[in-house]
């Protein structure tokens, strides 16, 4: 009994300071707030403030909006009906979330603008000029329509997943009760998907709120390019820091807003009899619009773009010098790969300790870890830079015995970008592993310690070999993250130190969106390879 205690008590040491951690650099910010006022926080309160937060919201309500007609219609669509073409687009239609919003976004403009392939074909083939303005979309509605097309599979996914698995007896009852399709779908779906659209929708307003590369390169003011301009043009942390904490506080207040919309209501099924829908066929010019529908938001999504950043890539080929292209490569592998990596073995620790301690606190604790993702990542490369920082100064001393001059080590290394990595996104792999853990369950476990083996040799020898898949689906979806993030790169990366997408971005930034699709494209690439192997690991809804 007492080495079970002496076990669990590693466990939870273990556990608490990795979660103390990841949570305690986000209080950096919180101080900020009380740090004294300077002209320029005076300048941007009065001046610019009120715009940084109109545009924010907009963007967000907007996108928020559209994202839930297109992934809810189409999730419905996916899980209720059976017509051509369903099958390929059940998978089709996550793709999107392979292409980063600043990549769409330059393609996007390259394609519409004055030397793009349409403009061009009217000039060219039909002999018509338009007014360039007409196509324009560096603006606030052209933000929207990049973000709608690039984070509508956040709402898709989780919707169409959770319509997949529920009872057939709903929908058949309000078909006996004389419902046709739209009032099934009003009366029935739509309430009993609140919870599972609320949740992908809020994955949409984060990922809105924390981007960075969109906004940028269409001249949006925001609060991520604010963060941004005061920091690097100003030189000013400080303001840097309370236009963080002012951030902080809108996403907070949209994680109050969806706490109240998700409600107190829950369903559940009243019998363990649960058949899961039956697929609907679809005839005639029903099934023709089906397909055509599904196939236009893909092809908006992820054809055009990707065909478009193909030709670019044939067209620039061998511009870049394959050495330096080989080692942006090089870079985003081995960070993301370092990264997702302790991300996950940091993950197996902390939901093991959910697992062997009970009570609401240590229950309790867990759930700060994933506070990371909802916070932007221009905000937590502030809190980041900040802490280690004062980090430094404390190891000052320890610097000089070693005779390193420099009082800055750790604040200018890959440390840093790596620690922000993994607060930013641990919430991603702690998901999947503590869903992992409660597939599993506890008795396999319990029968290891029965047979007298001991809590790590139970862990190693029976858990994590039960925990293949949601380790390895947990990796990937971290990793494809990291090669698509931006903010954080961008901000605390060492000199001279670029990634696939820090290099797109800078391409696209100097208005070499050409030149920009190596990189691009083997972002997209990799991340869809991933995604699809994600798709045929984890799915198992009925075909």
């Amino acid at each position: 009994m007492r080495k079970f205690l002496v076990n669990v008590n590693s466990w939870t040491i273990a556990a608490t300071v990795i979660i103390l951690l990841l949570f305690l650099p986000n209080l950096s910010i919180v101080s900020g707030i009380f740090s004294p006022v300077n002209e320029n926080w005076e300048h941007i309160k009065k001046h610019v403030l009120f715009q940084y937060l109109q545009t924010s919201i907009i963007l967000v309500i907007s996108t928020a909006l559209l994202t839930i007609i297109i992934g809810l219609s189409l999730a419905w669509l996916i899980a209720q009906y059976q017509f051509p073409l369903r099958n390929f687009l059940k998978w089709a239609l996550i793709l999107p979330l392979s292409i980063p919003p600043f990549i769409g976004a330059y393609t996007y403009h390259g394609i519409v603008n004055y030397t793009g392939v349409i403009q061009k074909t009217l000039r060219n083939q039909f002999d018509v000029t338009v007014n360039p303005t007409y196509f324009d979309i560096m603006n606030i509605p052209g933000a929207i329509f990049i973000y709608t097309l690039f984070l509508y599979p956040y709402v898709y996914t989780i919707t169409r997943i959770f319509l997949s698995q529920q009872s057939a007896s709903l929908i058949e009852s309000a078909r006996v009760l004389g419902r046709g399709p739209w009032q099934i779908f009003f009366k029935v779906v739509l309430p009993i998907s609140r919870v599972s659209i609320i949740g992908g929708a809020s994955l949409v307003v984060l990922e809105v709120l924390n981007d960075y590369g969109v906004v940028k390169y269409y001249g949006i003011q925001t609060f991520s390019t604010a963060i941004f301009q005061t920091w690097f043009g100003l030189g000013d942390i400080e303001s840097s820091i309370k236009l963080a904490a002012s951030l902080m506080g809108l996403v907070i207040f949209i994680l109050i807003v969806e706490k109240l919309l998700r409600g107190k209501k829950q369903y559940s099924f009243s019998s363990t009899k649960v058949r899961p829908l039956p697929l609907v066929r679809l005839k005639g010019k029903k099934a023709i619009l089906a397909s055509l529908y599904g196939m236009f938001v893909f092809s908006l999504a992820f054809l055009i773009p990707s065909i478009q950043l193909i030709d670019w890539f044939i067209l620039t080929w061998g511009k870049i010098p394959f050495n330096n292209f080989l080692l942006y490569v090089k870079n985003s592998v081995m960070v993301a790969g370092i990264s997702s990596t302790l991300i996950i073995f940091f993950a197996l620790i902390v939901g093991n300790f959910g697992r062997l301690v009970h009570g609401k606190i240590a229950k309790a604790l867990p759930k700060l870890t994933v506070l990371g993702y909802s916070i932007p990542g221009a905000v937590i490369a502030v809190a980041v830079v900040t802490a280690f920082i004062a980090v430094d100064k404390a190891l000052a001393p320890v610097y000089k015995m070693l005779g390193i001059n420099t009082g800055l080590v750790l604040s200018v290394s890959l440390v840093m970008l790596i620690a922000a990595y993994i607060i930013r996104f641990f919430a991603i792999g702690f998901n999947s592993i503590e869903s992992g853990y409660d597939k599993i369950g506890t008795d396999f476990r319990d029968a290891s310690r029965l047979l007298g083996m001991g809590l790590t040799k139970t862990f190693l020898k029976v858990d994590v070999p039960m925990m293949k898949g949601a380790i390895v689906s947990g990796f990937i979806l971290v990793f494809v993250d990291i090669l698509k993030e931006i903010p954080l790169t961008l901000i605390l990366r060492p000199f001279n130190f670029d990634t696939l997408s820090t290099k797109a971005f800078q391409y696209a930034s100097d208005e070499k969106i050409m030149e920009a699709s190596q990189a691009s494209l083997l972002i997209v690439a990799i991340s869809a390879t991933a995604i699809f192997v994600f798709h045929k690991l984890l799915e198992k809804e009925p075909q």
